[in-house]
């Protein structure tokens, strides 16, 4: 069940903690009598929610942040202190379209991350379950991002880019608009990524992939047949001397029973920036 908020009785809203009651809304905290929180829904002082925003259980929202517009925001999220979720798109096009967020459950946004809403017309930009984003770290207008990722402090994904499951994005990397980063991907510090990054690589420099993400891959519970033929289906993609084409026919015909290398395959065929090339890495 969800609440409407008032702007101007803040405690009405009180919770029961080990027998006391406590308000769950800080008293200088503004919220739109559109938003719907859940009750068990916790804002912290100074907070602005705006418009018709829906927040679900359990949810804590720290001091000074704004969220704002067509925001869907699911159950047991921490938004930490100062973060700005929902607002209007860095887009010289925008005119004020009907557009939104969307975000699961169990994220942690940290200090002064900023999500922005689509840009285009019906669309939103999407946030899955489990992702923790830390400090400064920003997400931009029609960014689709999986489950379980992680991006570390100052990384920027700019429009459209799309991140799936359990990828890292190191601190004050750069992700340019449109591309997209693979299923278990690592993208190392201070890197550019220019092109499209294929699952379970690990990416340095400006989109130069120098191995595979093999601590990502034992963590995720990868067996180790499996993880030697990505380490194979590297080799054939990378370092065989074959163009792209050609490898990902090899990896088709060589890995059809393996549904990892069969992503990277169709990760590839449905790239539309061409993906990162090879660098070695240290000692190779």
């Amino acid at each position: 069940m969800t609440r409407k908020c008032s702007l101007l009785v803040p405690n009405e809203f009180l919770a029961i903690k080990k027998g006391k009651a406590v308000p769950l809304i800080h008293p200088t905290a503004i919220i739109d009598p559109q938003a719907e929180l859940d009750p068990t829904v916790e804002v912290g002082p100074h907070v602005i929610i705006e418009g018709p925003v829906c927040i679900g259980p359990r949810t804590r929202i720290m001091a000074n942040a704004y969220i704002s517009g067509n925001t869907r925001i699911g159950s047991d999220n921490i938004i930490h202190i100062g973060c700005v979720i929902g607002h209007t798109p860095q887009h010289l096009g925008y005119k004020g379209a009907p557009t939104g967020v969307r975000i699961g459950d169990g994220n942690e946004f940290r200090e002064y991350v900023t999500v922005h809403r689509a840009a285009e017309e019906g669309h939103d930009t999407t946030i899955g379950n489990r992702c923790y984003f830390m400090g400064l770290s920003h997400v931009a207008h029609d960014v689709t991002v999986g489950n379980e990722v992680i991006v570390a402090n100052g990384a920027l994904l700019a429009g459209h880019v799309r991140v799936e499951d359990k990828v890292f994005i190191s601190g004050n990397v750069g992700v340019h608009q449109f591309c997209a980063i693979g299923e278990l991907a690592m993208i190392g510090g201070l890197s550019k990524i220019v092109k499209d990054v294929p699952p379970y690589m690990l990416v340095d420099g400006q989109s130069q992939v120098c191995g595979i993400n093999v601590v990502g891959l034992r963590r995720a519970g990868f067996d180790p047949q499996t993880r030697e033929k990505i380490r194979q289906a590297f080799k054939i993609l990378y370092r065989s001397g074959l163009n792209v084409s050609d490898a990902v026919s090899r990896l088709e015909s060589e890995f059809p029973d393996c549904e990892p290398v069969q992503k990277i395959v169709a990760f590839i065929r449905s790239s539309k920036r061409g993906i990162a090339s090879h660098t070695p890495s240290f000692g190779e």
